[in-house]
């Protein structure tokens, strides 16, 4: 029997990713990977076209009933039929109480009941959790950091999206002092000067005492943030993601310091897949159904 091919697909309000992803290893096959810009402003038949194509081309140019494809998605969405619920956010207005499953399926010539969507942030911590930095935990939080804030937790494999950046926090919510915007606005605040963002604010850390500051401040904000959450949800490792996480070395030291002052023990690790993370974990979500036809045979 033919193994069937998985297709991990990360779609976003710019570009769309997407591979086969090889189950097993959990890693994406290498000549697969396939990404491209893609107006989230344009009329339907236009974005959609874009999706097809890339899709398709990730598979070598052909699909068939062998082939199944998860896909990582922003909300909000109707995950379980493939209904697009996203309005008024400047982005895939033409696709709104669309059922994009079928229209995907009909374009691509398989059937509706080989696509499977995921919410985005519930795909960075399913892949985490299958193969990454959270393997082998039972509850863990992950935190992408970066123009937004995302967060999902995942409790004995089953993830989901936290919503945690329109939480309330300090004067106002947590996205307002978790993500780029706050570093860039910070700096301006203190020094009156533009910086272009947070990776040109860590290479400056040696010598602007300013950007050591600031990394400090944000890794005890982010800590401070995290408490009750990982209390209630008895998240025994945060996986952080997204650009700002590369910077894991200048804040990390504060925040899992805060951590310890409020008697919590948990891992934080950045993670292990970066930006394929999402992918991975949307295909994921048929290594069981995979298994189990190989198994048959």
């Amino acid at each position: 029997m033919e193994k069937p091919t998985v297709l991990g697909v990360d779609i976003g309000g710019s570009h769309i990713t997407a591979a086969i992803v090889d189950l097993d290893k959990g890693v994406l096959v290498k000549d697969s990977i396939k990404r491209n810009e893609v107006n989230s402003r344009k009329e339907k038949d236009e974005i959609l076209s874009a999706w097809y194509k890339v899709i398709r081309n990730a598979n070598g140019g052909d699909l068939n009933e062998n082939c199944r494809i998860g896909i990582a998605m922003p909300g909000p969405f109707d995950y379980k039929n493939g209904i697009s619920l996203i309005k008024d956010q400047d982005k895939f207005n033409s696709l709104f109480g669309l059922n994009i499953k079928d229209e995907l399926a009909d374009r691509l010539g398989i059937p509706a009941t080989n696509i499977k969507f995921v919410n985005d942030a519930a795909s960075f911590m399913y892949g985490e959790v299958n193969y990454g930095a959270a393997k082998g935990f039972a509850n863990a939080l992950g935190v992408t950091l970066g123009t937004g804030l995302g967060s999902a937790t995942s409790i004995n494999g089953v993830a989901k999206d936290a919503e945690l950046w329109n939480s309330k926090f300090l004067t106002g919510i947590a996205e307002d002092y978790l993500s780029t915007r706050w570093f860039v606005n910070k700096y301006k605040d203190l020094t009156g000067k533009d910086v272009e963002g947070v990776k040109k604010l860590a290479a400056m850390v040696k010598v602007d005492p300013f950007a050591k500051q600031i990394f400090n401040e944000f890794g005890r904000s982010l800590g401070h943030f995290l408490v009750d959450f990982i209390k209630s949800t008895r998240s025994e490792i945060v996986v952080l993601g997204g650009n700002i996480s590369k910077s894991f070395d200048l804040f990390g030291p504060p925040l899992i310091e805060n951590l310890r002052a409020f008697n919590l023990d948990t891992v934080v690790k950045i993670t292990k897949l970066n930006e394929h993370a999402q992918l991975i974990g949307a295909a994921s979500r048929w290594k069981d159904v995979v298994d189990e036809k190989i198994a048959q045979h």
